[in-house]
């Protein structure tokens, strides 16, 4: 649902959903990631890099966080 409202850009309805799959499953490092995503479309650099961060944390080889968070923090 919270792609579905990302790939619409509907990025608040987004991350009112991801929020909530992130309490829900906060050990899965894709839920982070994913909010991480919903913050950077919404031009949320800082919030982006905190959930992308947290989303590494739990998951070290996810390489394409990796990528992200280089980008943001060149930027």
């Amino acid at each position: 649902m919270g792609y579905a409202f990302i790939n619409s850009k509907k990025l608040d309805q987004a991350i009112l959903v991801l929020k909530l799959n992130v309490e829900i499953y906060p050990e899965s490092s894709n839920t982070w990631g994913s909010l991480g995503e919903a913050y950077m479309d919404r031009g949320d650099k800082d919030l982006a890099i905190k959930n992308y961060s947290k989303s590494l944390e739990l998951n070290p080889k996810n390489y394409g966080v990796c990528d992200q968070l280089t980008k943001l923090r060149a930027r």
